[in-house]
């Protein structure tokens, strides 16, 4: 009876000990959470975001970490999907106890995510998407891009200036590609143009084919599009193949657009995209990125996350703490004095909304670059 007792009590012991190895590292290491989407159609764009959050923790740590500790960011796939999204928040909230969680990416994923964290009282840290829907998120949820219905204004005005007036439109049956649909025919018919055809498809389908023709039917002067890379890849080559590339196709959100789209497939395709990289701090962040990656940033994302890593780090240093009530009044402080971005300066509306986001209009022209 002994003998098994003492048996037991090495491997017992040993587990004890490596569970006090463990939270002592936890109590030496000051963490928040991301949740990006590593895996499926969005993952070259969550590649590309964690190479930001990544290249935001060097520089943290580099400048002394946060409140005399190491910093770290827990980073957690979403594999494109709003239930593992959410099972990702609930760790990073139950387990890794941080304070402040940044993504996701696409709408219909962060809203649900997002509405969890608040519920929590979890600061969250919009970087990526555009739904209106994200301005009523609730009291821990900071923004900082520009939503659909700012961007839908620029966009139409775009399209309208460069001479285009009755236009077919395609994007994803989301609560993302709704909004742009919706708002960016308001406003493009607010300016005396017309959209002819609206077709809203849906995700994960091997061909298109059946949308594109819809939307050739009614003789556009050009295509107005927006989907998820590897999506918009087969939209792209099917639009080639049936001959719909003779119009000039523009793209909302262009970097997201075509991050999957073969190079002479996207060649001349026209867009928009929210402003990447600004001033100094974004030249020295573009630099960075490039020199440790040995490539640039395929998508104008990286900077809104490496802004949100380094903004949460500065909070923690302001606050004096990782409580996440504290992190976020000092948050909001920050955002009152116009926070000095790698993609401009940060200043939050009454509501956590950034005041002036950036916006750009840009070609591919074997990148994505400014027209």
């Amino acid at each position: 009876m002994s003998m098994k007792f003492r048996t037991l009590r090495a491997p017992m012991a040993f587990a004890f000990g490596l569970a006090l190895t463990s939270h002592a590292l936890a109590q030496d290491t000051v963490q928040m959470g991301a949740v990006l989407s590593l895996t499926g159609a969005n993952a070259t764009v969550g590649e590309d975001v964690r190479r930001a959050v990544a290249l935001a923790v060097d520089k943290v740590n580099a400048d002394g970490g946060v409140l005399g500790k190491k910093f770290n960011v827990v980073v957690e796939d979403s594999g494109g999907n709003a239930t593992t999204a959410l099972n990702a928040a609930r760790k990073l909230v139950s387990v890794d106890k941080v304070p402040v969680v940044i993504g996701e990416y696409s709408s219909g994923i962060t809203l649900p995510m997002a509405q969890y964290l608040v519920k929590e009282g979890v600061a969250h840290i919009n970087i990526a998407s555009t739904s209106v829907k994200i301005r009523d998120l609730g009291a821990s949820s900071f923004n900082l891009i520009g939503l659909e219905d700012k961007g839908n204004q620029f966009s139409s005005k775009d399209v309208w200036d460069l001479g285009y007036r009755n236009v077919a439109m395609v994007a994803p049956n989301n609560a993302y590609g709704q909004g742009v649909v919706h708002g960016f025919k308001q406003e493009f018919e607010k300016l005396g143009g017309k959209v002819v055809t609206e077709v809203l498809y849906t995700a994960g389908q091997s061909t298109y084919r059946r949308e594109l023709q819809q939307m050739s039917r009614s003789n556009p002067d050009a295509y107005i599009y927006t989907a998820y890379g590897q999506e918009s890849a087969v939209i792209n080559r099917e639009a080639l193949e049936l001959g719909l590339r003779s119009k000039p196709w523009y793209a909302i959100l262009i970097s997201m657009s075509l991050s999957d789209t073969a190079p002479e497939i996207a060649k001349g395709q026209l867009g928009m995209e929210v402003g990447s990289v600004y001033g100094a701090a974004g030249k020295a962040y573009a630099d960075a990125f490039a020199a440790k990656y040995k490539e640039g940033m395929k998508t104008s994302y990286t900077g809104y996350a490496y802004d949100a890593v380094l903004m949460a780090a500065a909070a923690m240093n302001k606050a004096k703490s990782t409580d996440t009530a504290a992190v976020q009044a000092a948050l909001k402080e920050l955002g009152k004095g116009g926070y000095v971005g790698v993609t401009g300066p940060i200043v939050f509306d009454a509501e956590r909304q950034r005041t002036d986001p950036p916006y750009a209009k840009l070609k591919y022209d074997g990148k994505v670059v400014p027209r």
